[in-house]
């Protein structure tokens, strides 16, 4: 059995759960899965489902991979519209190929790094993990655009995403490149920093491109 399958029927049940639709035949349905009767068969024989009629539900082990996988997709879908700004079609396709992918080290690093989202763009909760207990859900997240940085913060730009190619290549040029720590001295009318003793300025949709993660 295609591992792949077994994860999209374990996240398929998590999600009718959440929607308070979970029933057998209601999953049978909801799968389009091109042998349901073979997966079903597969799902129960590595313990991952328990079944009574139309009842059905994950078990311990089956519950603890479905919560992983969604939390995946979740945490990646924040990744790609929040930091990226992919579309939405580029959105789902590879949060999809990202939940199975992700170690559980790694899974925690992306959610730390947005600051423990509670929920995902749609507003469905981000099942929680280990790095989220050892902090409030309100923190704030490790790395943010420079739009949102704090006058007179100093910080490290972790990376830039520029609109356009060409700009990369002129924000280099004056300075402005991943690892320089910049201060942050003014936003309005346009964003003025201080990277060691030069003054920059740059408009408001530069500012946008560039990630920075704060430094004492």
């Amino acid at each position: 059995m295609d591992s792949e399958r077994i994860d999209e029927a374990l996240e398929l049940l998590w999600l009718l759960n959440e929607e308070k639709y979970l029933g057998f035949e209601r999953f049978r349905l909801s799968s389009d899965d091109p042998d349901f009767d073979e997966l079903f068969k597969a799902l129960r024989g590595q313990g991952l489902v328990n079944a009574d009629g139309d009842t059905i539900s994950l078990t311990d082990k089956g519950h603890s991979l479905a919560k992983g996988l969604v939390r995946r997709h979740r945490l990646a879908e924040r990744l790609f519209t929040d930091i990226f700004e992919l579309r939405d079609d580029q959105v789902e396709s590879d949060a999809c190929k990202m939940e199975h992918i992700l170690s559980e080290e790694l899974t925690d690093s992306v959610c730390t790094f947005l600051g423990h989202p509670p929920t995902c763009q749609h507003g469905k909760p981000i099942p929680k993990g280990e790095c989220c207990k050892k902090y409030r859900m309100e923190i704030t997240p490790v790395v943010v655009r420079l739009s949102d940085f704090e006058v007179g913060a100093k910080g490290r730009i972790v990376f830039i995403i520029p609109s356009e190619a060409a700009r990369l290549s002129r924000l280099i040029s004056i300075g402005i490149a991943a690892g320089s720590v910049i201060r942050l001295i003014q936003k309005v009318p346009s964003y003025v920093l201080q990277i060691d003793e030069t003054t920059l300025a740059i408009d408001p949709d530069i500012a946008k491109d560039i990630l920075v993660k704060k430094v004492a």
